[in-house]
């Protein structure tokens, strides 16, 4: 019975194991191996760093990436200040027997493509689409406001892009906090806010984290959204990687700059791990 059970675990771990060799282990490392040729003034391929320097020596380059992860912060603060209300409400406050329901009508859009979503605001938004008809036919405004292409419109959008990705773990931790934990505190007299940050905030650390890392690592690599609701002043790093990659074909610039990328917001969760003293695995699992 037991080397029956671990044939089966096996079984099941296999195409784990192949997704991740196949497709993300072995592409990394080829990238990895790219990023570190560069050619010479002779046109020779030598092992070098130069790709790696190139990011330290361009001016526009570093701040673009710091100007990409303080958006990327500002937006996943954001993401937890809309979500967090709305995962409270439908695991504390509505009915259970209305909460699948509630969760299915928060995934609805998520079924459709980012694309098509992307695509929906820039419709809303645009100087011909339907908040300018709204506001022009009640006389708020007597022609067209231009309402994309800018900051606002491009956080606004990775906001709503970013939000399932960080409402589902706070579901997930509020669902399994014990109510009698808020009834309790509150018999005993404490405020909303000492009950919000004392009790409730820490009990779903991890979901916080948990999902604060995937909204900052898919806002940071971003590329569609910053590219259609920002406009070219959107300054994103992950078009200068596109841009070495398909515009300069520079491809071993761009595996350089995917891995800065890589390192440099991996640090940047440690950093914020360690300030906020959790433990990755733990939010994680």
């Amino acid at each position: 019975m037991k080397s029956y059970s671990k044939l089966s675990f096996y079984v099941f771990l296999l195409p784990i194991i192949l997704w991740l060799v196949l497709l993300i282990i072995i592409p990394q490392i080829e990238l990895l191996i790219m990023s570190l040729r560069f050619e010479n003034d002779m046109g020779d391929m030598v092992w070098s760093f130069e790709n790696y320097k190139e990011f330290f020596a361009n001016d526009i380059y570093w701040y673009t990436f710091v100007r990409t992860a303080m958006y990327a912060i500002f937006v996943t603060f954001l993401t937890f200040l809309v979500t967090f209300p709305i995962a409270f409400y439908i695991t504390k406050i509505v009915n259970p027997r209305y909460i699948a329901f509630l969760t299915i009508l928060l995934l609805l859009p998520f079924w459709v493509s980012e694309l098509v979503r992307v695509y929906g605001w820039t419709i809303l938004l645009r100087e011909s689409g339907v908040i300018n008809y709204f506001l022009q036919a009640l006389g708020i405004t007597s022609s067209g406001i231009e309402m994309l292409y800018n900051d606002f419109s491009m956080i606004m959008g990775l906001v709503y892009t970013s939000m399932l990705f960080m409402v589902i773990p706070l579901i997930s931790s509020l669902e399994s906090m014990d109510d009698s934990y808020i009834e309790a505190a509150s018999d005993l007299g404490a405020s909303k806010l000492t009950i919000f940050f004392k009790i409730i905030i820490p009990y779903c650390a991890s979901g916080i984290v948990s999902g604060s890392i995937i909204v900052f690592m898919l806002t940071l690599g971003n590329y569609l959204t910053p590219n259609l609701m920002g406009g070219k002043n959107s300054l994103w790093f992950t078009e200068q990687i596109y841009n070495e990659f398909i515009a300069s074909l520079n491809w071993n610039q761009g595996a350089a700059f995917g891995f800065l990328l890589l390192i440099l917001s991996s640090l940047i969760i440690w950093l914020g791990l360690k300030l906020t003293k959790q433990n990755l695995a733990k939010a994680l699992s």
